[in-house]
């Protein structure tokens, strides 16, 4: 059965938006395959539906599906006994076995965090790269201007063969 593109643009809109990422509307394009054209009807459309958020122009977050999340702790008491409190309502006493099952159980989320993490700095990274060759074009941009003005006012002009004859000979 075939999927309504409303469902495929709340849907990307939803998995890039855990992934952590911003969402455009050139993103849903890109990952989706959708003209622009129908991503903006559909995120409209979802936006009036309450499905979507505008947070600014031009970035859209799913509607919150889940309480706010709580503060976590884990203690590690003598003896290896784990103690983690989820909240104000929540504790739990683990023993080692038990802790380094829900680690392993945890593992894929550590990834997917340490993962999130590294695409976060590789923006960060790519927008400063960015900035710094925007620059450094600037840069290329005035000097070729100004080796073409020092051209056309004769400055730089090459000598020809008869003036560096005279030049080395003197």
């Amino acid at each position: 059965m075939k999927r309504s593109n409303t469902d495929i643009v709340l849907d990307a809109i939803q998995d890039l938006h855990t992934q952590e990422q911003i969402v455009t509307r050139e993103t849903l394009a890109a990952v989706t395959g959708l003209k622009l054209t129908v991503i903006d009807d559909r995120v409209s459309h979802l936006i009036d539906c309450g499905q979507v958020h505008r947070v600014q122009r031009g970035v859209f977050v799913p509607a919150p599906e889940h309480k706010p999340a709580r503060i976590i702790t884990k203690s590690v008491l003598p003896g290896g006994t784990v103690v983690v409190e989820i909240g104000d309502d929540h504790v739990l006493v683990l023993t080692p076995r038990e802790n380094r099952a829900l680690g392993e159980l945890m593992a894929g989320a550590a990834q997917q965090y340490a993962g999130i993490e590294m695409g976060h700095q590789a923006a960060h990274l790519a927008g400063e790269l960015s900035l710094q060759l925007k620059q450094i074009r600037q840069e290329l941009k005035s000097v070729r201007g100004e080796l073409a003005s020092q051209e056309v006012a004769g400055d730089l002009a090459p000598k020809d063969d008869t003036e560096q004859q005279d030049s080395t000979q003197a």
